[in-house]
This record gives structure tokens, C-alpha cells and sequence, in this order.
């Protein structure tokens, strides 16, 4: 396939020898803790920030369902590169999801796609276990906007990002406390990146932390306000709705791209104690493949069926919530399961640093730390299922 973009099934995709190239950078940006400014650069170039774009706007017009597979291809050559998108990408479906629900109040973010600026998330914060509904950041409000103060974590893209989506709590609204979601602009007058990025996995991603130091932002980027632990306005509910899939398809790719290499592997291992050669013929490589196949096909399928669901407007209601936090754990325990086979079947080459297995094996252990994480999601979906989701005190 040449570099240019091409269409296939009317769909723009992103070129395999440009695929190819990210994936032969990918081992070399992991070793050495760097953020993927090559790869960006010819993402950037084909336009794929605006790829959740509409087309009467400029961008390629992916719905939920085409982003979502195109990453899970992207996972399977630069996880990191894919994860870190991830972040940029969900902000941009937020915007075209608006549009089409008839609200062109963050237009402007799909604009700034198309321009090529990265936003980032900036939600997780030390010592809050329910990110988003709630902050230990603080916002004040002022005239024409509000005053953010506080530290950010796990900021990926935090080398390049020209937005900021973060969220903050002003505890002295009128009427209760309120969580204001903002977009921040780098070089607003308080924001520091700080690099503290150096980490077992996803280690291109470079995902700094952000401290907000009185930093104002006016009205125009304000997102969304709501009571503190309420998440029922519709800027909240794509929150989940859009970054809870992307993310869980990349790991999705991952155990995808595991499960190639640990088949490829074992079609090439010899043994003298096997007369007809390969460990393809050895039952219990047999048995592993197989249960890394079904990990897949079944984490494959939650992803997806989710997807469609949500593009067609299913009307699950209340089940939403349950369905997309299940969604998101269920691929990325599967993903993890894949991947520990893989480094099974591969033996004890996959353990050497520089073997592809290695990095994956470590990258996808980022899934579970992910909103929601183990607990979160456990407390989150049994409690819906219990109908008692929205009553407090929490325990």
C-alpha cells in the first residue's frame, strides 16, 4: 500500500507502511522513555486528529465504531501511540457527538482538531478515587470564568498538548458544590508540566503530570458544570460513553497483535522431542492459542457489541452505566489473560528486553489502572445492578 490515504469501504485508513514505520520506532521510544513526536507528526499530516471530525467540517467522519476499530489497528502496531490518540480522540467524538445531538457549544474543539492542536485529559488526581463527579482540584469563580488550582496526573500527549480537558470543584457554589469541567490552554499563565513520566508501561505515552496554579479559564471553555457526584448531564455521560471503549480497544489490540507474534513463534520453535516439528503440533501450545483465540473473540465482541449499540441508539437507559464499565474490564482482563499466555507459548526469549512480547506484556498491564479500575468498576456496576447507584453516604 503506497503513503497516501486511501478509502476502503468508504472509510479513510490510516496507510500499513506508515503502521509499519510506528511499530519500528516503538521499541526504541519505549527503551528510551520518549514521546513519539515522529509519529504524531505524520498523524498530524493525514489529518488523523480530526478523524472523529464530520466531514462537513473538515475532519474524516468517523462515527464511535469506526474510531474504535481503526485504534484497535493502531494498538496493534504502537500501543503507546494509540493509547496516547486515544486521549486526544475521545474529546473530539465528545464534540461531533454534541453536534449531533443538535449542541454546537464545543464546536470549537472539532476547529481545533482539524488545526491540528492535541488536547489532553487531565482528570486523575491523587487521593480522588471517583474521577470526574468529583476533584480535590479547587475552581473558583470569577468574573467571565472560573480559577483552577490544583495537580493533574497521567496527562498524556504531555509534551505536545495544546488543551487541557480538567475539572475541578468549587465547593462554594450557590445551591452546593459543583464540578466545573474546563479546557485549560497551555500556555495560560499557571500551568506547569512537570515530567514524572517514567513507568513500567505505555512509557511513549510521556503522560505528565499538570499543576494549575490559579490558572483562569473563561466561560467560552467551560464545558460542562454540575453538582458534585451527579453524572447525568450529557456532557458527563459522553465522558464514558466515548473514552471507555477507545481505551479498552487498544488493549484489545494489543492481546490481538500478542496472539499473532505467539502463533508466529510457535510455527517456527522446534523441539527434538517433536517428530514433526514445530510446537504448532505440541498440545499444549495447542491449548494456549486457544484460549488466547477465545480471550480475543470474546473481548472483541463486548467492545463492539457496546459500540453498536451506542451509534444505533439502543435504548438501555439505566443499563448504560453498568454496560460500559463492564465493557471496559472485561476486554482489558481478557487482553491481559492473552498476553500472559503469549509470553507462555513464546518461552523464555520473550522475557529478553527488545523482544516485542516483552513491551507488550508490560503495556497492557496499564489497562486496569484506567477509570474504572477494579474496585471503581466493581462498586459502580453492582451497585446499579442493585439499584442503589446514586445513594449516599457511598458505604
Amino acid at each position: 500500500m503506497s503513503d497516501t490515504i486511501t478509502k476502503s469501504n468508504a472509510r479513510t485508513e490510516l496507510p500499513t507502511d506508515m503502521l509499519e514505520r510506528f511499530r519500528g520506532r516503538a521499541g526504541e521510544l519505549d527503551r528510551t522513555n520518549t514521546y513519539f513526536h515522529e509519529d504524531l507528526a505524520e498523524l498530524r499530516q493525514v489529518g488523523y486528529l480530526a478523524a472523529a471530525v464530520p466531514a462537513r467540517f473538515g475532519g474524516w467522519g468517523y462515527s464511535l465504531a469506526d474510531l474504535v476499530a481503526s485504534q484497535r489497528r493502531l494498538a496493534r502496531y504502537a500501543p503507546a501511540t494509540a493509547l496516547a490518540t486515544t486521549m486526544h480522540s475521545y474529546w473530539v467524538g465528545i464534540a461531533a457527538q454534541f453536534e449531533q445531538w443538535g449542541d454546537s457549544s464545543l464546536r470549537w474543539i472539532l476547529e481545533a482538531a482539524v488545526n491540528g492542536d492535541v488536547i489532553a485529559a487531565g482528570h486523575a488526581e491523587a487521593g480522588n478515587d471517583i474521577p470526574v463527579l468529583l476533584s480535590t482540584c479547587k475552581a473558583e469563580r470569577v468574573d467571565g470564568g472560573y480559577l483552577l488550582t490544583g495537580r493533574k496526573q497521567f496527562g498524556s500527549n504531555g509534551p505536545v498538548w495544546t488543551w487541557l480537558g480538567a475539572h475541578a470543584m468549587d465547593a462554594d457554589a450557590p445551591g452546593g458544590p459543583q464540578v466545573v469541567h474546563a479546557f485549560v490552554e497551555r500556555t495560560s499563565p499557571g500551568v506547569s508540566v512537570i515530567e514524572t513520566w517514567d513507568t513500567l508501561g505505555m512509557r511513549a505515552t510521556q503522560s505528565h503530570d499538570t499543576v494549575l496554579d490559579g490558572v483562569f479559564v473563561p466561560d467560552s471553555r467551560i464545558g460542562c458544570v454540575a453538582p458534585a457526584g451527579d453524572g447525568s448531564d450529557p456532557f458527563l455521560v459522553a465522558m464514558a460513553m466515548w473514552p471507555l471503549p477507545l481505551i479498552a480497544t487498544v488493549y484489545v489490540g494489543i492481546a490481538e497483535r500478542a496472539l499473532e507474534l505467539a502463533t508466529s513463534g510457535a510455527r517456527r520453535k522446534t523441539s527434538i522431542a517433536i517428530g514433526r516439528g514445530s510446537y504448532a503440533y505440541h498440545p499444549m501450545v495447542q491449548h494456549q492459542v486457544a484460549e488466547m483465540f477465545m480471550e480475543i473473540d470474546a473481548a472483541q465482541a463486548t467492545v463492539d457489541r457496546f459500540v453498536d449499540d451506542w451509534v444505533a441508539g439502543v435504548g438501555h437507559g439505566e443499563a448504560w452505566v453498568p454496560k460500559v464499565y463492564s465493557m471496559k474490564w472485561r476486554a482489558v482482563e481478557a487482553a491481559k489473560r492473552a498476553v500472559d499466555i503469549a509470553l507462555d507459548v513464546s518461552g523464555g526469549g520473550g522475557m529478553f528486553k527488545g523482544n516485542e512480547l516483552e513491551r507488550l506484556y508490560r503495556d497492557v498491564r496499564c489497562g486496569g489502572f484506567h477509570p474504572g479500575n477494579d474496585a471503581l468498576t466493581h462498586e459502580l456496576v453492582g451497585k446499579a445492578v442493585l439499584g442503589i447507584l446514586t445513594e449516599q453516604p457511598r458505604w
